[in-house]
């Protein structure tokens, strides 16, 4: 049974109060390379709008790039270029993709992280979001993909995420909205030869 997982919108800080920096172009959200701008501009010819290429490019790659955890696919992608060549990728990755087929479109966008129960049962993990921003208000939105017991959606209105942290499980929400992948979980999918190796290295907490 699929649960749909709806809240209020989180009061989320920016780490840079500079909004530009959430246009920026950098090592993971490359969105000058042709490949993502190639996709971006095949999913604009369909859009009607800002916010409608916003919702198409999140379904694009919420899934034509699959979860690599649930594809069990050992690769290990973290350029948002590569992760759409390759059409795979851990949350991380897909949230790169993302943000960099957003910002491709001039829509501002941030990265955020919850702390979720390892899915091995042992510990917990960082998962990534994102977060886009129409008026004054960011939105986030979680890409993962979907399997048994998850849908997330892409809404304005209302949360639609994978995931609701549990504090009595240890399990949290960062408010911090980053304009770049965090460095510690850059450096784990940089130095990954595989996903079983990542499981292993990922950040349990920022």
């Amino acid at each position: 049974m699929i649960v749909f997982l709806c809240s209020a919108l989180m009061e989320l800080t920016q780490e840079n109060p500079d909004l530009s920096a959430y246009l920026a172009a950098d090592e993971a959200i490359d969105h000058h390379h042709p490949r993502v701008r190639a996709t971006a501009a095949r999913l604009a010819k369909n859009a009607e709008g800002s916010y409608d290429y916003a919702r198409l490019a999140f379904e694009y790659v919420r899934d034509a790039v699959s979860h690599s955890r649930d594809a069990g696919d050992p690769r290990v992608t973290w350029r948002a270029s590569d992760v759409l060549e390759q059409g795979t990728g851990i949350c991380h990755a897909k949230a790169h993709a993302l943000a960099a087929l957003l910002r491709a479109e001039d829509i501002p966008t941030g990265l955020c992280y919850q702390r979720l129960v390892h899915d091995a049962g042992d510990g917990h993990v960082l998962h990534a979001l994102v977060a886009v921003r129409f008026g004054r208000a960011w939105h986030r939105q979680d890409p993962r993909g979907g399997k048994p017991g998850v849908d997330a959606c892409f809404s304005l209105d209302g949360e639609r995420l994978a995931f609701v942290p549990d504090p009595a499980a240890g399990e949290s929400d960062h408010r911090v909205l980053y304009a770049a992948p965090h460095p510690a979980v850059l450096d784990a999918l940089r130095a990954a030869p595989d996903r079983p190796h990542l499981w292993r290295t990922l950040p349990s907490a920022l």
